[in-house]
């Protein structure tokens, strides 16, 4: 299931800044300069769609600094210009241009899988049969479950703690509060590459956050996918005490 128009855009609390790399610009740039657009890519991507005068604030460059550095990003074809979302505009006047990373852009942040993992994978599934690449899924998901039931050790904000720690593990998460629930939107995914080709891996975490958090959980959108942002919808205990009330 996609997310609904514009809802993307609404995840932007971010709790820390992931560190990311870009390689392979086209562009002739000096150190200083390669370091700025690294951190105007890396905060669209984290983010997500924001205008120039949004990043300039976010990041502390002026407004002729931003937008050389934006219009650079584009023409390497990182960035994409887009028209912002009808909900999201505000007053009179042309409303300002938002700026998305480009499916070229996130290939070129580093994953913590390449061609090597899915390989490994296909020749895993092809001798001894699909089943291990779903004991690996789990596996590799509970590993993650242990180290973050540490993580979410005496927190009472247990979603927020999971938040934290996937951001410390290169997701670039935050939360973000809904009518029935909340959402958990991962702004970035380190093994995108792999997951397209093999689901099992997001299907065993969505498992081990419904674990965590002591409750069903839905993926309702993946980056391996073609999504923008890995979204998990947590339903709150009060909406689940109304439904079985209806039941």
């Amino acid at each position: 299931m996609s997310v609904p128009a514009g809802r993307v855009a609404d995840c932007v609390e971010l709790r820390h800044n992931t560190v990311v790399k870009m390689t392979g610009s086209a562009s002739v740039i000096s150190g200083d300069d390669s370091r700025t657009r690294d951190l105007v890519a890396r905060s669209i991507l984290e983010n997500g769609p924001s205008s120039a005068a949004v990043l300039g604030q976010r990041l502390g460059l002026s407004a002729a600094g931003i937008r050389r550095h934006l219009d650079l990003l584009v023409a390497d074809g990182i960035l994409e210009a887009r028209e912002p979302h009808s909900a999201l505009v505000r007053g009179r006047g042309r409303p300002s241009k938002v700026f998305v990373m480009s499916d070229k852009g996130r290939e070129q942040f580093e994953h913590s899988y390449d061609d090597l993992a899915v390989a490994a994978l296909k020749f895993m599934s092809a001798q001894s049969g699909e089943h291990m690449v779903a004991d690996f899924a789990r596996s590799r998901a509970e590993d993650i479950e242990r180290k973050a039931t540490i993580a979410l050790a005496n927190k009472d904000d247990k979603s927020g703690a999971i938040a934290d720690f996937l951001s410390e593990q290169g997701y670039a998460a935050n939360i973000r509060q809904r009518a029935m629930g909340e959402e958990l939107c991962q702004h970035h995914c380190p093994i995108a590459h792999v997951a397209s080709e093999f689901p099992q891996l997001c299907e065993a975490e969505t498992e081990a956050l419904a674990r965590l958090l002591g409750t069903h959980v839905q993926r309702l959108a993946t980056i391996a996918h073609g999504d923008g942002v890995c979204t998990t919808f947590i339903p709150t205990k009060a909406a689940k005490t109304k439904r079985k009330v209806r039941a």
